[in-house]
């Protein structure tokens, strides 16, 4: 029994080291990757653009496969070009005391060219579990994720802005598209 052991960790043990070989940190390309948010109200609606986008996938090289997704992005980094809604909305969403908005992933499922992306969102200082479903294209040396999600402003405790005494919709509309360099 022990020299089987013994064998199975000869033999396993270079193939584990092997793939962790093959697993790589890569950054979105700050340049051309953006998350958007949109937004509506009664008398008219907006998108906040950020292009700010801190996120990093674990890319195994050998499978081609996502291992792992994080994101990370400040509050203060979406512009909707109204100054006046923006400094509103960074009041609303506490920025001061909730700067950052995260997901991490806790499990991925690849199908073809779609993901599905189990993780946790923390926005406005609570965590909860979301799933994302994004596109995936593969190029010589990139990839693209695109994809949507939505949030609902009351599950995260965050009062509805509100112009002329009407608020506006509870859920934020989000859509992604992340470039990473190969």
């Amino acid at each position: 029994m022990k020299t089987l052991s013994r064998i199975l960790v000869a033999i396993l043990l270079p193939l584990m080291a092997f793939s962790q070989q093959d697993l790589t940190k890569i950054f979105a390309d700050k340049s051309v990757s953006t998350i958007t948010y949109e937004m509506k109200h009664p008398m008219h609606d907006w998108e906040a653009v950020c292009k700010d986008v801190n996120a990093i996938v674990v890319y195994n090289k050998a499978t081609k496969g996502i291992e792992q997704v994080a994101v990370s992005l400040k509050v203060q980094s979406f512009d909707s070009g109204n100054p006046n809604r923006d400094s509103h909305a960074l009041e609303v969403l506490e920025a001061l005391k909730y700067p950052k908005v995260t997901f991490v992933s806790t499990k991925i499922k690849a199908v073809a060219e779609m993901l599905t992306v189990e993780g946790n969102l923390t926005f406005h200082g609570i965590t909860k579990p979301m799933t994302i479903i994004a596109s995936r294209e593969d190029f010589i040396n990139k990839l693209v994720f695109e994809g949507k999600f939505d949030v609902s402003l009351t599950d995260y405790k965050v009062e509805r802005p509100s112009l002329f005494g009407m608020k506006t919709d509870d859920m934020l509309h989000f859509k992604f598209k992340f470039i990473y360099k190969l």
